[in-house]
Order: structure tokens, then C-alpha cells, then sequence
């Protein structure tokens, strides 16, 4: 013999619902729970299509908000993606499969670091940061900062003691792009352990996450061949390094401005 069917108040099933939501923490409005109850019926929709439409708007717009703090995080300098890159102006310097492949961010999933080598205006940068945008759209954890600017912040924590604050800090993010490596021998200058300091940072990252940053002319910038000879001994292992022999893009843009500002 098959069982009663038990009949349920409908009122009452819908209160539960909605405590059961609070308990749970699940921002369902009322109107909303009604409008998919209502569809539901009229659509005639299975309990696993029903559970969709009910929280999976609510997921998309949780998972939206965590992208968009981890890029706030991230502290980007420009707003850059892949698809906004030029790829014709240096077609046979930068191979578009490569870093459209490497935009999938299995690397950092790997724990690989990622080197790029080449100059100014190329558009390392614009990869770099469409790479770390897309990599917190995949959840990971990224931050952006220039060589510059690290050394600055690593130099004031040796001055209030809170050096290994700080690694810890730079050591908990899944990829660290560091861009502007070797613009200038301004770190250099400003701090005479700026050498010491980068091969901290990069030495607390080795096991398991991802370091992106570009460099050339070690020795001569950093002022220490054999710091140097280190510091790229664990960049190198488990990496792969893009050399990026092509026309600057910035050059040819603000000749292109120049041009077009003189003629009548």
C-alpha cells in the first residue's frame, strides 16, 4: 500500500521557507520566492528547476561581488583586458594563442612563475594586468604593484619593524605582479637594500604561488651579481619567460597623436 499523501499548509510552508533562508543567511526577498513559485506552477518545473531560479541569481550576484573586490584588491593601475589589446601592431613579436592560453591562469593553479623581458611600450604591462583580471574572475587571489613601489613599502617596514608583516602579506596572494622591474635604478637609490629586500619577497613565494613580473639587466640593476644570479635561480624554476622583441606601442601612439595635433 503507498502512503497518504501528506497535504501541507501553504502559508505555513512558505514562512518556514523564508526562516529557513534567514537561518541560512540567504538574501531571498519574499517577492522573489513568490514570483518563482508562480512560474513554477505555470511552467510546470521540475524541483531542481524551481531550486535554480530561485538561488541561482542570488550565487551569480554573491560570486559578481567577490570578482569585484578581488580586483578593488588587486589595486590595478588601469582598467586592461585581452580583448582591448591590439594584436596586430606587434604580430610577430607577441604570439596571441600563447597568451590567451596562459589567460586560462593554469600556471598559477601550478604554482609557475611568469616572466616577461623586453621594452618599455611593448605591452607588457597591458598583458600582465589583463592576465591578473582574469585570474580574479577565476577566484584567485592577485595583487599589482610596481618595483618601485614595493621597494618603498618593504623600506618603511624596516623601519617600524614590521618587515615580516609585510612578506607575509605579499607571500599570501596567489599571483604578485610586479611591473616596471628595472624602469629605473630609482629603488636602488632610495634604498641600499632594495636588492635584499626584492629577493625576500620573491624567496617567500617559491612554494606554490605564482610571481609575474618583468625584468632585464639584472646584475646591472639590482648592483649585485651574485643576489641577482639567485633571485632569477628561483624565478626561472618552474616559469616561462616571454621575451617580447617588438615596436614600442606607446612611442607609435603619441606620434600618431603629434601628427594629427599639427595638421590643420
Amino acid at each position: 500500500m503507498s502512503k497518504p499523501r501528506i497535504k501541507h499548509d501553504p502559508d505555513k510552508l512558505h514562512m518556514r521557507t523564508m526562516d529557513a533562508f534567514a537561518v541560512l543567511r540567504v538574501p531571498c526577498r519574499e517577492d522573489d520566492l513568490d514570483i518563482a513559485l508562480h512560474e513554477a506552477e505555470k511552467q510546470r518545473w521540475s524541483h531542481l528547476d524551481f531550486l535554480v531560479a530561485v538561488i541561482g541569481p542570488l550565487a551569480d550576484g554573491r560570486r559578481e561581488r567577490t570578482v569585484e573586490r578581488r580586483i578593488r584588491e588587486a589595486r590595478f593601475s588601469e582598467v586592461k583586458s585581452l580583448e582591448g589589446f591590439d594584436w596586430k601592431f606587434n604580430a610577430k613579436a607577441i604570439d596571441r594563442m600563447q597568451i590567451e592560453a596562459l589567460a586560462t591562469c593554469e600556471f598559477i593553479r601550478r604554482g609557475d612563475n611568469l616572466v616577461f623581458v623586453g621594452q618599455s611600450g611593448v605591452g607588457k604591462s597591458h598583458i600582465m594586468q589583463a592576465i591578473g583580471r582574469q585570474a580574479c574572475a577565476l577566484d584567485y587571489r592577485v595583487r599589482y604593484i610596481t618595483s618601485a613601489d614595493l621597494i618603498r613599502d618593504l623600506t618603511a617596514s624596516l623601519a617600524d619593524k614590521t618587515l615580516h608583516r609585510r612578506l607575509r602579506y605579499y607571500a599570501r596572494f596567489d599571483l604578485l605582479i610586479i611591473d616596471e622591474f628595472g624602469f629605473d635604478k630609482l629603488e636602488r637609490t632610495e634604498s641600499p637594500d632594495a636588492s635584499n629586500l626584492l629577493f625576500k619577497v620573491i624567496d617567500s613565494r617559491r612554494h606554490d604561488k605564482s610571481t609575474n613580473i618583468d625584468f632585464d639587466v639584472w646584475a646591472s640593476y639590482l648592483g649585485d651579481p651574485p643576489l641577482a644570479m639567485a633571485l632569477l635561480d628561483r624565478l626561472v624554476e618552474h616559469s616561462t619567460v616571454l621575451k617580447i622583441e617588438g615596436k614600442s606601442y606607446r612611442a607609435h601612439t603619441a606620434n600618431k597623436s603629434q601628427t594629427q595635433a599639427a595638421q590643420p
